[in-house]
């Protein structure tokens, strides 16, 4: 009796150890070849992404580099079943000068273009990209401030091919509103963010400068799980007051 009782109990540990591999296995390929989990640790973006945002980056949008895998070996170069990134697309890179490093930024430049700011209007090829003023962001402080709550001066503005999405302002003739003449170099591409006086972003040439092709990790698609800035996403007894319940299976645009 007892002896049948340790060979059933050692084949439960050995199909649940089965199932614990098979299953890491199965998140293995899920996580290299098709979604990937990032949160936002930063402001660079808002009002658009929000510190505190969990969300799902597809890596399959544009093909896949040594970027792509666990550990980042450098197996090989340039990109696999590559595909182009589109102007606008928020899209997840390593930071090019230190690349163990997660960044996420719009793609506002493609190879060749040239691209300029003048008081905080971006040019494109020469031709100024359509922007229009809204209603103020009013939310938690995205300007480095310190203040719980801030209300900034928003702007829409919308890219040649018809993306469109709101970008912060919270300085007037801020450092970068004024550059000279970037012309992206082919195979880069040229990346800010929308929140574009608190960005590290293409603009400065000595920081993130042009992103080459192969640092493109992928393409945010949808935030999964948001909660304020200061809180911590295990905290799940702070869940009722800490959650932004209206932003959870928004898609990124």
């Amino acid at each position: 009796m007892s002896a049948t009782s340790g060979t059933k109990s050692e084949g439960g540990i050995g199909e649940a150890i089965r199932v614990v591999i098979h299953a890491l296995i199965i998140a293995a390929v899920i996580r290299t070849f098709l979604f990937q989990p990032f949160n936002i640790p930063s402001g660079s973006m808002e009002s658009t992404l929000l510190v505190g945002d969990y969300l799902f980056v597809s890596k399959y949008s544009y093909g896949y580099s040594h970027y792509s895998l666990p550990f980042s070996p450098p197996l090989f170069s340039g990109r696999i079943f590559g595909s182009a990134p589109e102007r606008g697309d928020i899209v997840v890179f390593r930071f090019p000068r230190e690349d163990n490093i997660d960044y996420i930024k719009r793609v506002i430049g493609l190879p060749g273009d040239r691209i300029q700011l003048k008081e905080g209007q971006v040019f494109i090829n020469d031709a100024a990209v359509k922007r229009e003023r809204v209603a103020d962001y009013v939310g938690e402080d995205p300007c480095g401030s310190g203040d719980a709550t801030a209300r900034v001066k928003q702007w829409q503005e919308t890219l040649p091919n018809g993306v469109s999405y709101k970008t912060l302002d919270c300085v007037d003739n801020g450092f970068y509103d004024n550059t000279a003449v970037y012309v992206v170099p082919d195979g880069h591409y040229f990346m800010m963010g929308d929140n574009r006086d608190n960005s590290s972003d293409s603009r400065v040439m000595s920081g993130v400068g042009y992103v080459p092709e192969q640092n493109l990790i992928g393409r945010a698609q949808l935030i999964f799980f948001s909660v304020d800035r200061g809180e911590q996403a295990w905290q799940f007894w702070r869940w009722p007051v800490s959650v932004r319940w209206g932003r959870l299976f928004s898609v990124v645009r």
